[in-house]
């Protein structure tokens, strides 16, 4: 394995000078963290930078956005990097703000929302805040922002290092790739992706080249029989995390415990992990589904919409989908109803999948085109 090479430099190369750049322009610099894999490779770099003298370590700010959902290893790495940007001479920006979540396990009620550190329910808090947290900011309307909302506002006066890349998904990839331009090249607004055209094997070799130390949930999820490119850790109730919660609590003995008293809901990651509700397919499952007929489903689900969608969420996400197949109808394989079925039932708040149904259907129609050209 190699990490691949984008022109005549090595994407790692590549991803020094853009941030070399960003430093050049004199402003702040806010670097997000994580402690995922990714986020663990940018700031990675972002410090092998500092210690070369290439950047200056005084206008660098890392934020941590702590979601209070998540696992101890996660926040077990987030204190070790800290302590490395204090002695770097940077500063570091740990926040846990009332802020708005998506919980795919509220699926069924009229608010699919979750506020972390919600202040009125401390007492099942799935964890406690270290004491240098930071717990309000004027730029923050509480419980009604969402921290990608709050960040706007809070990094409006500097640069923002991200490890978004495009290997991730296809909703990223044709997000990103609208958004650069010959003008302003790898950057949208204030917002800079250095890692952006890293693949996963780039990600993992990198971790290994450079000995870094990864938090063990990677290793039990892989364990458990993900993909390597399934490794995503977020907050527990989003959906690619949540689907996981039940073969974690044979590593975390008291975790689901400890969910379930904080998000009564989270019981049904038990029931129906293995259901179109988190997106979770195995061998057996897929046997029995592949059998079905997924447009005669999709169209039962809409033409009683009334009695199948009865949150603002999911009456939205039906309306989005009868846009989509006035708009594509004739263009849409049998294969995409699957998906369509399951954008259904799944849920999609933030619209992530019909995007990606969209871009699924017009490539599909791009080179069936193509193709019938080069039949004439």
């Amino acid at each position: 394995m190699v990490i691949k090479r984008e022109g005549s430099r090595s994407v790692v190369e590549a991803a020094r000078k853009r941030i070399i750049n960003a430093f050049s322009n004199k402003k702040k610099v806010y670097v997000s963290f994580s402690g995922g894999k990714d986020s663990l490779c940018l700031l990675h770099l972002v410090l092998q930078l500092v210690s070369q003298g290439e950047i200056d370590a005084s206008r660098m700010i890392v934020e941590f956005i702590d979601e209070e959902a998540i696992f101890e290893c996660i926040e077990k790495t987030v204190h070790e990097w800290r302590k490395k940007v204090s002695l770097a001479g940077g500063h570091f920006n740990w926040f846990c703000l009332e802020v708005k979540h998506f919980c795919c396990f509220n699926h069924l009620e009229e608010d699919e929302s979750f506020i972390c550190w919600d202040s009125t329910k401390k007492d099942v808090w799935i964890r406690t805040p270290p004491g240098f947290a930071i717990l309000d900011h004027t730029c923050l309307k509480k419980r009604k922002n969402t921290y990608q909302e709050f960040l706007v506002k809070h990094n409006a006066d500097g640069i923002c290092l991200t490890g978004v890349r495009m290997a991730e998904s296809i909703q990223r990839s044709k997000y990103m790739a609208s958004s650069f331009s010959s003008k302003i090249g790898l950057a949208r607004g204030n917002m800079v992706w250095p890692i952006y055209d890293w693949k996963d094997t780039d990600v993992w070799r990198y971790l290994y080249d450079e000995r870094i130390d990864i938090p063990e949930v990677y290793l039990f999820l892989y364990q458990t029989g993900s993909r390597l490119n399934e490794l995503r850790v977020s907050q527990f109730f989003s959906v690619d995390t949540a689907k996981s919660l039940v073969k974690m609590n044979e590593y975390y003995p008291d975790l689901m415990d400890r969910i379930i008293r904080r998000e009564p809901n989270a019981y049904l990651a038990a029931l129906y992990w293995d259901s179109e509700m988190f997106r979770r397919s195995t061998k057996g499952r897929r046997e029995l589904e592949d059998k079905k007929d997924y447009k005669t489903e999709v169209f039962k689900l809409l033409n009683n919409s009334r009695k199948h969608f009865i949150t603002k969420a999911s009456m939205e996400n039906a309306r989005g989908i009868i846009q989509l197949l006035i708009k594509y109808g004739p263009l849409i394989e049998p294969k995409v109803y699957k998906a369509i079925h399951g954008c259904l039932i799944g849920g999609d708040p933030k619209q992530r999948t019909l995007r990606s149904l969209i871009t699924t259907i017009n490539m599909q129609y791009s080179r069936l085109a193509k193709g019938e050209h080069r039949g004439k």
